[in-house]
Order: structure tokens, then sequence, then C-alpha cells
């Protein structure tokens, strides 16, 4: 049987909130209710289940980490959990952005919690991964965006499990100067930045964030260390048009970003930003070859694409990519 997660804005209680009930997207609760398009066939995955998908789940549970994952509602979760593949998402569950397109609960975090990167480096050793992926909340709340914290935990996992290559999802770190070098110079494999959209859409998606403040953090990470892999996606079926994606291409090949990651967008609920339009695979292919053209070492362009979707393989093909076209040079 296949199945789409019930992603529905149900109010929440848990540590994050004292044990208080409270909604989950209250910024969005006067929104009006947007209608929820059909997903077509393409769209539709498995419901998880399997043993190693519980087993991953116990594991991330002890060791009390939140993931992207779960608070994302992503429509991955179980075929990457059937593989020990998750997504950590560092810094609390609670998020000082209020993005038309997440899920993740808007609010007032709480203090760091610095068992964290011991506790994420567990985690990693005790799954056995040879490619994590570490993502969090934006913390507009703290000086430095959580950039040192980042870098704690990168050197956490460096310690317990120095074979592990890391690939780090950050946010923009807005007006926090000195915070990205902060985490470049804890020296992850990728960096990873999502624009999220087209820079038309980003006052109604993305109202927190700058288009170009976002390229440039991309661009300032490659100047930084020119050999660390960079990254970025973005959501289709927000109402962007094709000129607009082929155009935010050569944005970020200007960046001189490495690999490009394209997925279909999903509505949490009916409050959030709707869905425009369903694309079609065939599209997605075809985004995906323009994308090589212009020269990214890698792109992924499917409808279940995600940020961390397989990113344990796609580390390995970034890194042959950059190795054949270093032979084409010589």
């Amino acid at each position: 049987m296949a199945t789409v997660y019930d992603s529905t804005d149900k109010s929440e209680k848990g540590p994050e909130n004292g044990g208080i009930e409270r909604p989950r997207h209250p910024e969005k609760a006067a929104n009006p209710d947007s209608p929820l398009l059909r997903k077509p066939k393409w769209i539709r995955v498995k419901a998880p289940g399997s043993a190693i998908y519980k087993e991953t789940r116990e594991i991330v549970k002890a060791n009390n980490l939140p993931t992207v994952c779960e608070e994302a509602a992503c429509p991955n979760i179980g075929e990457c959990w059937d593989k020990r593949h998750a997504t950590m998402m560092i810094m609390g569950e609670i998020c000082t952005r209020a993005c038309a397109f997440c899920n993740v609960t808007t609010g007032l975090p709480n203090a760091l919690n610095e068992a964290e990167p011991e506790n994420v480096a567990n985690a990693v050793a005790q799954l056995g991964l040879e490619h994590v992926v570490i993502t969090s909340v934006d913390r507009d709340d703290l000086d430095d965006g959580g950039a040192a914290h980042f870098a704690r935990v990168i050197r956490a996992i460096r310690a317990r499990s120095p074979e592990t290559s890391i690939e780090v999802l950050t946010p923009d770190f807005l007006r926090k100067d000195g915070a990205l070098e902060v985490v470049i110079e804890a020296g992850p494999d990728v960096f990873n930045h999502n624009l999220e959209t087209v820079p038309s859409l980003y006052l109604r998606v993305r109202p927190g964030a700058r288009y170009f403040h976002s390229l440039r953090l991309l661009q300032q990470a490659k100047e930084i260390n020119p050999a660390q892999f960079t990254k970025s996606g973005i959501m289709v079926g927000l109402g962007e048009t094709r000129d607009e994606i082929l155009q935010m291409m050569d944005d970020l090949r200007s960046a001189d970003v490495d690999f490009l990651t394209i997925g279909q967008y999903l509505q949490p609920t009916r409050k959030h930003s709707p869905v425009d339009r369903y694309v079609t695979p065939e599209d997605f292919a075809n985004y995906e070859t323009i994308a090589r053209s212009k020269g990214f070492l890698l792109v992924s362009a499917t409808p279940l694409t995600r940020s961390s979707y397989h990113a344990g393989d796609d580390f390995a093909a970034l890194r042959r990519a950059r190795e054949a076209s270093l032979k084409k040079t010589l």
C-alpha cells in the first residue's frame, strides 16, 4: 500500500514548550485554508515500518535528537531510515522564522543543549554512517546564529567517527558577521544552503530571508575553502516560471556551486503556501539536463528529491565528478 504522510497542523506537547500544548504554526492560524491538489501517482510513497526503520528511530530518540525527516514531514523517511540514513536537526525543534512552505514549528526556541554535539556523534557512530547530514532550525536569537554549535557538532563527529564524511545544511546567518567562517573552519566536506525558491517568490514564501544574501553566502563558502563542495536546492511547484528556474541555475553557477537539487514542493497543511502545480518527471529530467549543461558537477532533479536524499551516494558521485573534471584539464 502506498500513502503520503498526514502532516496536518496538530498541537504539540513536549520538552521544547514546557509540556504545554501549543499549536505547531501559530503564525499561520489566521491564514485562509488553501486547496490541496490531489497528488499524482509519481508522488506516492510506501508507509514506513521496517525493522531497520524502527531501529534507526530508536537510536535517534535514545540520543534525544530531532530529525528534519520527522519535523519537515519528509516523504522519503521510510526509504532513508530503512538504510539508517537520518538527517540530524540540531539546536532544537523550534525555528525563529516562519517560511510559508515549512512544517517545522515556529516560535521562541529554548537554550542550546550543550550535550548535543556528543549526542549527535554517538548517534552517527551507532548508526555506522559513512556520510551524515547535519541541519538546523534558524536561530536568529543567537548572536552567531548557532555557528559555533555547528562547529562543535562537526568536531565531535570527527573525533568519534573520523572516516565519516560530513555535510552541513545551514541557515543563512543573515546579519551574523563571521558566522560562516566559523562553520567552514570546522571542516565540513559539503556546505549546503538552500535558496528554496526563485527571488520573485521570496516575499511570499521565504519572507525572513534575502535571495542575494543566500547566493553570496554560497559564494563566500567556496571562496573560503575552494576544495570544499558547495550545494544548494530549490522546490518547484510554488508558482515559479521555467525562465526563473533557468536564471536561478545561472546565479548558482556564478557562485561556483557544485551540486544542485530540485524537488517538488509538497504542502504540509491547508494553512501553508498552496501547491501551484505538480511538475512532471519529464520536466524534472529536462531541468537536470539543462543544469548539467550549465556546468554543475552533479544534479538531482526528481519529484521526491530533497536536500539530503541519497546524500551519501551523491557525495561519492561528487568526488568522482570532480576527479573526472580535473583529468580533463590536464
